[in-house]
């Protein structure tokens, strides 16, 4: 275990450690997964709703996060877990599990495949402004995609070494973002969004944060911006897209979270980051 040189942050493993937890992120993920997948009926109910009537929560969700729990008693018991359905169990060890059942629910209820299982080993409390991450990884179950990160060592999809796009101009980038699930929330992002549109290459609204983050790792998109990210949203993405080279960060100097989470080569998040701040795009409602 070790601090970085020059640095009072958490203590951090040793890169063999940091391998274990990869291939546990990624045994979770795929379990999860293929629940998530195999147990889909043809029509999904929802089964609670949490900020607003959009903001749903399947059996699904509640069955994948019991399962991941179920699996870190077993083989990390001393771990702490912080899942988007039951909440924050803290451990003794030091590390902590961030884990999203399904990334992308909505996606999930109406069949559309762009949604993510999402597991995480952090360091340092599960908060964003505090955290390190040391691995991660988001598995697409529809079409199998498997994207891994381990702190210094890499970004992959399926074994491929993962590197993100060459800075562009703002107008030659494909920026991926998403929204809220309250109206006045929506309101604000939506008028963000009509002064960007004209300025970039195109918008794309995936649906799942993670799987946009990893899109971008992968070079699929340019840049990303959201607002109103949550830990589970954020944590193994996160760590994917910096480990193939992207800024991950919020506005104003502060870290990325739930006012602003901004990705992208540095020169793209810095015009990026450029226009949000100038039009205020993480205060308001």
């Amino acid at each position: 275990m070790s601090t970085p040189e020059g640095t009072t942050g958490p203590t951090v493993p040793g890169e063999s450690a940091i391998r274990e937890l990869v291939a546990i992120a990624e045994r979770l993920a795929r379990e999860a997964g293929a629940l998530v997948l195999e147990g889909r009926p043809d029509r999904v109910e929802v089964a609670a709703t949490k900020s607003s009537p959009q903001d749903v929560v399947t059996a699904m969700d509640l069955a994948s996060e019991n399962l991941l729990r179920e699996r870190l008693a077993q083989w990390r018991p001393e771990d702490g877990i912080l899942g988007e359905e039951q909440g924050y169990e803290p451990g003794t060890s030091g590390i902590t599990w961030v884990v999203d059942p399904i990334d992308g629910t909505v996606n999930y209820l109406y069949g559309i495949p762009a949604y993510a299982v999402s597991v995480a080993a952090v360091v340092g409390g599960p908060d964003p402004a505090t955290w390190q991450v040391l691995a991660g990884c988001v598995h697409a179950p529809v079409d199998g995609r498997t994207f891994t990160a381990g702190l210094g060592q890499g970004a992959y999809q399926d074994g491929r070494r993962l590197r993100v796009n060459s800075a562009v101009p703002l107008e030659l980038s494909l920026v991926g973002t998403g929204f809220g699930y309250v109206a006045e929330r929506r309101r604000a992002q939506a008028a963000v969004v009509a002064d960007l549109l004209p300025l970039v290459r195109d918008i794309r609204r995936i649906g799942s944060a993670a799987l946009d983050l990893c899109t971008l790792a992968a070079g699929g998109l340019d840049a990303h911006f959201e607002r109103g990210l949550q830990p589970w949203d954020l944590a193994a993405a996160s760590l994917v897209a910096q480990e193939a080279g992207a800024v991950v960060r919020g506005l104003h100097g502060a870290r990325a979270g739930s006012a602003m989470a901004v990705a992208g080569p540095e020169q793209t998040v810095e015009r990026l980051v450029a226009f949000l701040e100038e039009r205020g795009a993480d205060t308001g409602p």
